[in-house]
């Protein structure tokens, strides 16, 4: 959401909460806990076509915030919240299944955890949410392709084989992206930390979100 209008123009960030595309981001959020009963319960192929939904309203939502002028600083919180949510409920399913391992958990929950701790010193100098990056886009995506192809490995077959290799290729580079971006932002969050704030928010960039890998992450 919020990416650059034709020509190079930057679209209006507005304080609106009722838009389109905030609408579809709650359903997207308010689905996570049914994506978590499917995962649980082992209902791959609905869990399957549920993240598909997800990933669908992802892409339509940022299209239609661009279309109609609603991109809203609510939405710039709920697109990356959303996909933060997915990755984790997903990783936590798959590792209570025995399907990932637990520490691939905790490397992705300390990245988090890590810039987190970041927001604090930027928000006491009158900053906003950091814009999201393109390798930050990149381990997003990477990892919300990873995880689901990862479940589909438990097929039984060469499907589930051919699934398992892409899988755990995606999460690799996911996970270093994942971790690229995250120095990113904390080097750009001191940077703004020792500058003395001009403005109250970040300006470099109208397609911030919070601090993440992408979702995207």
């Amino acid at each position: 959401m919020g990416a650059g209008a034709a020509g190079g123009a930057r679209p209006e960030v507005s304080s609106r909460v009722l838009t389109v595309p905030n609408a579809i981001s709650f359903a997207r959020l308010l689905l996570v806990p049914v994506f978590a009963v499917l995962i649980v319960a082992e209902e791959d192929l609905w869990a399957l076509v549920l993240l598909a939904v997800s990933g669908a309203s992802d892409w339509l939502d940022g299209v239609l915030a661009r279309r109609l002028n609603q991109t809203s600083r609510l939405g710039q919180v709920l697109d990356p919240a959303a996909d933060r949510l997915y990755i984790f409920v997903t990783l936590l399913g798959l590792a209570w299944r025995e399907i990932v391992p637990v520490w691939l958990v905790l490397v992705i929950v300390v990245r988090d955890v890590m810039l987190l701790c970041v927001l604090p010193a930027l928000t006491r100098r009158g900053y906003g949410p950091l814009a999201v990056t393109f390798v930050g886009k990149a381990a997003t995506f990477a990892l919300l392709y990873a995880f689901p192809l990862l479940l589909l490995a438990e097929v039984p077959g060469w499907l589930g084989a051919a699934a398992a290799v892409v899988g755990w290729a995606f999460a690799w580079w996911g996970v270093g992206l994942y971790w690229v971006a995250g120095v990113q932002y904390v080097r750009q969050a001191r940077a703004l930390a020792r500058a003395e704030p001009v403005r109250g928010r970040l300006g470099s960039d109208d397609t911030g979100s919070l601090p993440q890998g992408g979702a995207d992450a």
